[in-house]
């Protein structure tokens, strides 16, 4: 089939599956920001006559007494909590049946998710099969939460997946590891806590990878074919947020202003996601999880710097006009010049950063698959431009830790 076809058969199946989310209305509820955020997100649940909480996390964060600063709000409110800290990166089916259990068991009323993305995820997967047959792959595409789900709440802890703010959950098969995508409008939580005290402290690795991963929604939602008014303006914030904060909270894990500043990029960035979707930078981190392992935020910052460049010239425009925010262009830059300041200013913030140019997992035989993989889930976004397999490979090949990667950056 010639490029040209596919993009052809690209724009008709996105013009068509854009028409619900055209449709769908204004996507607005509570959020709560500033140090101390976290109280008074529970004093909210608690106004709204919640009773029973599940609280849905991870063991690390109960251990570090994170998860005790809210639970210890609700208990003195009356209110019960039942605790799941069974959650791992890239969370399975397994375990939202394991929090269903636990819902069903404890008759929770409302679900209190505390982590990063991982846990968000998962509780938005709870919350929805609870009301909707206990059956979480049924609900895997879109629009498939027919009836209301449970009321979540969300304290993110990392700034990053945005999923805080997103009408999506990715959740994978644990025999497959593939990655399956549920996405409603009804799995919004009802509020959230941009709490800059839950992040201090947070290790500058992590830092690194889940502010790089705000980073990449930013941008693959400004260079979308969907991106509206809406979605650019909070783009185009946070890549200027991004840009300025990041550094900042990666060398001073201490810095409150950066710390809450992140953590706001990374609300921004999530909110653009619901109008203009991501795009191949995501298409190819997400079979390096799948086949790797490798964590969602450094995958999509391994990649982005090569996926850019590639884009370049079908996303000239929008590049520019983020070389000049950030200033690493001048007005007088052309686009074309303008464009590539950006992309080598990603590239420049991945190794201030500490984010290697090459993924040592990665083994040359995989590619042709793992390419493969990319470019069916690519063509599934709004993006400017299809990648071809071997267009693909090209951009993986710059991550091989060999002298083929060495060649391919060069």
């Amino acid at each position: 089939m010639t490029k040209f076809l596919r993009t052809l058969l690209q724009r008709s199946y996105l013009a068509l599956i854009a028409i619900p989310f055209k449709l769908m209305p204004s996507l607005a509820y509570m959020a709560f920001t500033g140090r101390g955020s976290t109280a008074q997100l529970c004093s909210h649940m608690v106004r709204q006559g919640f009773k029973r909480v599940l609280i849905v996390s991870d063991k690390p964060l109960v251990d570090l007494g994170i998860v005790a600063r809210a639970v210890d709000v609700l208990t003195e409110e009356g209110v019960v909590c039942t605790i799941y800290d069974g959650i791992l990166p890239d969370p399975t089916f397994a375990m939202v049946d394991e929090g269903l259990a636990l819902q069903a068991q404890h008759n929770c009323d409302a679900v209190l998710a505390i982590g990063g993305g991982s846990s968000i995820d998962c509780a938005k997967t709870i919350v929805s099969a609870a009301t909707n047959g206990r059956n979480a792959r049924k609900l895997v595409g879109y629009f498939k939460v027919k009836q209301a789900p449970l009321a979540l709440f969300v304290l993110p802890t990392t700034s990053g997946t945005g999923s805080e703010a997103t009408i999506a959950a990715v959740i994978s098969d644990q025999h497959s590891h593939e990655k399956c995508f549920i996405a409603d409008p009804k799995m919004l939580p009802k509020a959230v806590a941009l709490d800059a005290d839950l992040l201090l402290g947070m290790p500058a690795g992590i830092t690194a990878a889940t502010g790089m991963d705000a980073l990449t929604h930013a941008i693959e939602t400004y260079i979308s074919l969907w991106g509206t008014e809406t979605s650019n303006a909070y783009g185009y914030a946070s890549v200027k947020m991004i840009f300025e904060y990041l550094p900042r909270a990666y060398r001073e894990g201490s810095d409150a202003v950066a710390r809450e500043q992140m953590a706001l990029a990374a609300y921004y960035s999530g909110m653009a996601i619901n109008d203009a979707g991501v795009g191949n930078v995501h298409a190819i981190a997400h079979q390096l999880g799948r086949q790797y392992g490798t964590p969602h935020g450094l995958a999509n910052a391994l990649v982005m710097p090569a996926v850019l460049r590639f884009m370049a010239v079908a996303a000239q425009a929008p590049l520019a006009r983020l070389g000049r925010l950030i200033e690493v262009a001048a007005e007088g830059d052309t686009d074309q010049h303008a464009a590539e300041k950006f992309i080598d200013a990603v590239a420049d913030l991945n190794r201030r950063l500490g984010i290697p140019e090459q993924l040592d997992s990665l083994r040359e035989e995989d590619i042709p698959a793992i390419a493969e993989a990319a470019v069916k889930e690519g063509a599934g976004y709004p993006v400017a431009i299809l990648m071809s397999k071997k267009e693909c490979q090209a951009i993986l090949n710059t991550l091989l830790a060999s002298p083929q990667g060495a060649a391919a950056l060069a």
